[in-house]
């Protein structure tokens, strides 16, 4: 049986734009999606025509965060470590990574977010870090979404699970920029455009410097921070309010 591809990889005009696929799970991190993501970055990154990443998704979630039904059977060690390489990833990446969201974003899928240099999203987009409810942390994906924020935004969202709109992810430094809906294509356009007009080496050399921290970051957490995932995603707790939240889920 063939396996459908799950990300896509199109560059034009200086642009490398990768777009999630995955439809049928709401864009959820599953293995993998994660290991297609990762080999169109590297692709992008090494492709000397290219001066910028735009990261997009197709449907209507941009991301769901972690595939559920796979932490719940399998584990999450392997993915755990997997999504840290990935945050590392975009971070270290010589191309500026932008991301255009669309539509909502939850849990793993705000480290994508985090990971990126410029996020433009539309009004419409909602934001929540989830894993409180489901016995878990945000812990992988505090290495990325930590740093961005103010630690008052962190502790409100990340204890209380609730759901936020893009101006409030804006104002709390987690996304770039919010936009009307019908202008998100534009602001997009406009960024890019501005990114093409620079050097490769310019580009490259300031994003190391954006880049920096977070990167020291990740490097300096990463392996504790997925292994304490991978315990709370193994956990009864955890396993037993996943098993819930699939449940309802199906019968919806």
């Amino acid at each position: 049986m063939t396996t459908s591809q799950l990300v896509h990889l199109q560059s034009d005009g200086g642009i490398a734009t990768i777009t999630l696929d995955s439809q049928r799970n709401r864009n959820a991190l599953s293995r993998q999606l994660v290991a297609e993501l990762s080999e169109a970055l590297q692709d992008a990154d090494q492709d000397e025509a290219v001066r910028a990443v735009l990261l997009t998704a197709a449907g209507t979630v941009f991301c769901s965060g972690a595939d559920l039904s796979e932490a719940k059977d399998g584990g999450m060690e392997q993915g755990a470590h997997a999504l840290v390489a990935l945050q590392r990833q975009i971070v270290a990446s010589a191309k500026p990574v932008v991301i255009r969201l669309h539509g909502p974003v939850r849990a793993g899928g705000l480290g994508l977010v985090g990971a990126a240099d410029i996020v433009i999203a539309a009004d419409t987009v909602t934001f929540a870090f989830t894993e409180a409810r489901l016995g878990l942390a945000p812990a992988l994906i505090s290495l990325t979404t930590l740093p961005r924020m103010t630690s008052r935004a962190a502790a409100r969202t990340f204890l209380t699970a609730e759901t936020f709109d893009a101006g409030a992810a804006a104002e709390m430094g987690l996304i770039t920029e919010a936009v009307p809906a019908d202008e998100l294509d534009q602001a997009v356009a406009a960024v890019l455009d501005q990114l093409v007009q620079a050097s490769p080496q310019g580009l490259r050399e300031s994003k190391a410097l954006v880049a920096a921290p977070l990167l020291a970051n990740i490097d300096a957490h990463g392996v504790e921070l997925a292994e304490r995932s991978a315990a709370l995603f193994g956990s009864a707790e955890a396993k037993a309010a996943m098993g819930a939240f699939l449940e309802r889920r199906r019968k919806a």
